[in-house]
C-alpha cells in the first residue's frame, strides 16, 4: 500500500489533544473503546474503525471531503501482546454493500475528483465592461497533501502494548449511503516471525449503531 511508503516509522505523529481549528490528529485511544472494532484474542490485536462522516467532525481536515464523495476512516491499531506486529504488507479496503473493495486513496486521486471550476474558483459575472470576479477555490492541491500528511495512517508496525491511529481516505463518490452494510477488510498483518494474521472484516453497523444510539 502507498500509505506505509510516505512517513518513516519513527516519524509517527505524537497524537496530542486538539480542537478543529489546529488541524491536528485527534487523541489516540486503544481500540477496544471504540464501538467498531474487532478483538483477536488469540493473535493479541485489536483493531478498531471510526468514520468521519459529518461535516462537524470532518472540520479538522483543511478540505471538506464528505462533499467531493471521500470518506475519511480513522483506524485504531491497538497491540495486546509482548511482540511487535508489522503493518508494512497490510491490506486495508473499504468494502462497499455490493461487494466491491475500494483501495485507499492518494493524494492525487482526491485532486482528480475536483473540477478543473472548483480548483480555479467560479467566476462571478459583473455588469458592464467589468471584468468578473474569481471566488476563492474550494481546496488547493496543497491543501489535500496537507492533510494526507498530517492525518494519513503511517505507522509499518505497532509495538508491544501500543496503540497506533491515523486516516485512510476511500473514494465513495456515487454511493447514497456508502457506510450502509459496509465493512473495513483488513488482511496481511503479520506477527514479530512474519506469520499473517487472520484477516479483520469491521462492519461500519456499529459504528452507525452507537451514532443512532447517541441520538435517541
Amino acid at each position: 500500500m502507498r500509505i506505509f511508503g510516505r512517513i518513516p516509522l519513527l516519524f509517527f505523529w505524537l497524537a496530542l489533544p486538539a480542537t478543529a481549528s489546529d488541524h491536528a490528529a485527534p487523541a489516540v485511544q486503544p481500540a477496544t473503546s471504540f464501538p467498531a472494532v474487532e478483538v483477536h484474542p488469540n493473535e493479541h490485536v485489536a483493531i478498531a474503525i471510526e468514520p468521519y462522516d459529518t461535516r462537524e467532525r470532518e472540520s479538522i481536515f483543511r478540505v471538506d471531503y464528505i462533499d467531493h464523495g471521500v470518506m475519511p476512516v480513522r483506524l485504531i491499531v491497538t497491540n495486546l501482546g509482548d511482540r511487535p506486529i508489522s503493518m508494512r504488507d497490510a491490506r486495508i479496503l473499504f468494502e462497499t454493500a455490493a461487494g466491491d473493495r475500494i483501495q485507499a486513496a492518494e493524494p492525487e486521486d482526491v485532486e482528480r475528483l475536483m473540477t478543473r471550476k472548483e480548483r480555479q474558483g467560479s467566476k462571478i459575472p459583473m455588469p458592464g465592461p467589468l471584468p468578473p470576479i474569481h471566488t476563492k477555490p474550494k481546496a488547493s492541491n496543497s491543501e489535500i497533501e496537507q492533510d494526507f500528511n498530517t492525518f494519513e495512517y503511517s505507522a509499518l508496525a505497532v509495538e508491544p502494548h501500543t496503540t497506533r491511529a491515523g486516516f485512510l481516505f476511500y473514494i465513495v463518490e456515487g454511493l447514497a449511503h456508502p457506510l450502509d452494510d459496509a465493512k473495513l477488510y483488513v488482511r496481511e498483518i503479520r506477527d514479530a516471525d512474519g506469520h499473517e494474521l487472520f484477516y479483520f472484516e469491521i462492519p461500519f453497523s456499529k459504528y452507525l449503531q452507537s451514532k443512532s444510539s447517541q441520538m435517541n
